[in-house]
């Protein structure tokens, strides 16, 4: 059967659009159709062929499945065969159905219509397209679920009767990026790292743990800055920790982000403020030139109500039905991919990751994950993470350079935006979580059980003001637990000798308990 402009693949490659497979095999499901169709849409991040082997095995981002996988070469063959065994990926079948145009689907369910693959892609293209096919409701064949849960992360979701389908999708045509279950995730949701956390504080005095919280949450507000290469006085360092620190009280829309925007900006005699009126991109600029050289293209502005309601909605329909770190990745990269502002996108977009925590329940009462202090640690994995997405999509945005040195995109992007693949964000966001809460959280709990205990020992032993108290225990914990011979000939020139080595020995005595929680 022809599909498209050609026939589909009649034998093994060893090559598809640059990707080299394992060995000769004959791709299949969403690969074939990608290069029948010449869809320009992201591939997804794992391509399926059939080989000569009586194995299935993964390799260089191929899964190869036996000769008895092979699908019929037709359209409903391939579709069906992407659906049992790839999951969804609703970008590659958004642009196939508007390749095909209606009837060619209208014909695959008619050929089956109870069969549950069949319904489920007419309740996609109805879905995706917001356009009705010419049929009558379906009245026979079990209620299946839209996405297989064992595959991919759902919602409870609701039914279709014209379908006799679940819509158990985790979004919205709007903005839906969808999330596959890997060894790592399900690990991660199963150690239910919200207890793990409760567990980690319930034995911490209230006043400690005030205390943690507080050195967090600052900490997480000027890492978030030198994530972004700024160096901000510390009032405004403190300002954006006391909106952290407020993350999930307020309902997530458009006006709130503004707002939000306004508070991170500061100083915006020279940044527009609002959702851009022209294009936007991550990169750097030509130095003779000015062209831009992006790494990364934002979604057009005049795409931006649009997957902007479609992020609002996500957050206030959506996330409450998954797991909190799972709905804060979709929800915070989503934002940050779409970048809708001229600046601040970055911070406001680790502040959603904090507000899903926290809306969600996620975090202890007071508490605040020093996620973007973990990511500043990570930036080279955060910067791959985020590249995931952003290299995939960057060769099939057609732009030109402005006279202002940004960038006018051409084509329509607005669903590259909508329906990423949103898994290995989701598995590098719970490694951030889980680190917070497995070395973070104890450490610097542990850290400041050692700091009063110092604290208490040196007083009876010296009276002195917090102030130098303060900085004696800083001295002794930047030199290794010795005083420098500065600091006792200047600040510290009043104690005596036989002081100084009893604090040093005070101090060493609570070493192992500020490096070992």
């Amino acid at each position: 059967m022809l599909i498209g402009r050609q026939k589909l693949f009649s034998g093994p490659v060893t090559v598809f659009h640059d990707r080299r497979l394992p060995e000769a095999a004959i791709p299949v499901g969403y690969t074939a159709l990608i290069d029948a169709y010449d869809l320009a849409v992201p591939a997804p991040f794992i391509l399926s062929a059939i080989g000569p082997r009586h194995k299935i095995y993964e390799a260089d981002g191929w899964r190869v499945y036996t000769p008895r996988y092979r699908p019929d070469e037709t359209l409903g063959g391939h579709l069906t065969f992407a659906l049992r065994y790839e999951g969804l990926d609703l970008g590659v079948l958004k642009a196939l159905f508007r390749a095909t145009g209606p009837e060619p689907m209208a014909e695959i369910i008619r050929a089956a219509p109870t069969g549950a693959y069949a319904r489920r892609l007419w309740f996609l293209y109805e879905w995706l397209l917001q356009a009705r096919l010419d049929l009558p409701d379906a009245t026979q064949g079990a209620y299946a679920p839209v996405v297989d849960p064992e595959r991919q992360w759902a919602i409870s979701g609701t039914t279709s009767t014209r379908h006799r389908v679940k819509n158990n999708l985790p979004g919205t045509p709007a903005f839906c990026p969808m999330v596959f279950r890997t060894p790592a995730l399900n690990e991660f949701v199963a150690r239910d790292l919200a207890a793990a956390a409760r567990r980690v504080v319930a034995d911490v005095p209230a006043d400690l743990l005030a205390r943690t919280a507080a050195f967090l949450l600052l900490k997480d507000s000027r890492s978030s800055f030198q994530i972004e290469g700024e160096d901000p006085p510390q009032d405004r360092i403190q300002r954006w920790g006391q909106v952290i620190g407020e993350a999930g009280r307020r309902p997530i829309d458009l006006e709130e982000l503004l707002r939000l925007q306004r508070i991170v900006i500061g100083d915006a005699r020279f940044v527009h403020l609002g959702l851009r009126q022209e294009g936007g991109f991550v990169g750097e600029h030509d130095r003779i030139t000015g062209m831009p050289i992006p790494d990364h293209i934002s979604a057009r502005h005049q795409d931006l109500l649009d997957l902007m309601g479609g992020v609002i909605a996500f957050g206030r329909e959506v996330a409450s039905e998954l797991d909190p770190v799972l709905a804060a990745t979709m929800l915070a990269f989503g934002f940050v991919y779409i970048h809708p502002f001229e600046d601040g996108n970055g911070r406001l977009h680790r502040y959603l990751i904090h507000h899903v925590l926290a809306h969600g329940g996620f975090n202890p009462s007071g508490v605040v994950f020093p996620v973007s202090a973990v990511i500043l640690d990570r930036i080279d994995d955060y910067r791959r993470t985020l590249e995931s997405h952003s290299k995939r999509v960057l060769p099939l945005v057609r732009w030109q350079p402005t006279d202002r040195g940004n960038v006018e995109v051409l084509n329509k992007t607005s669903d590259f935006y909508r329906f990423f693949d949103a898994t290995p964000h989701a598995e590098f966001l719970f490694s951030c979580v889980t680190r917070t809460i497995d070395v973070d959280l104890p450490a610097e709990t542990a850290f400041l059980r050692g700091y009063d205990a110092f604290k208490r020992q040196v007083s009876a032993l010296v009276d002195m003001p917090d102030r130098l108290m303060d900085l004696l225990f800083r001295f002794l914990h930047q030199n290794d637990g010795q005083l420098s011979k500065r600091a006792r000939e200047r600040e510290f020139e009043e104690m005596t000798d036989a002081e100084v080595a009893e604090v040093e020995t005070i101090y060493a005595g609570v070493r192992q308990e500020l490096t070992n929680p």
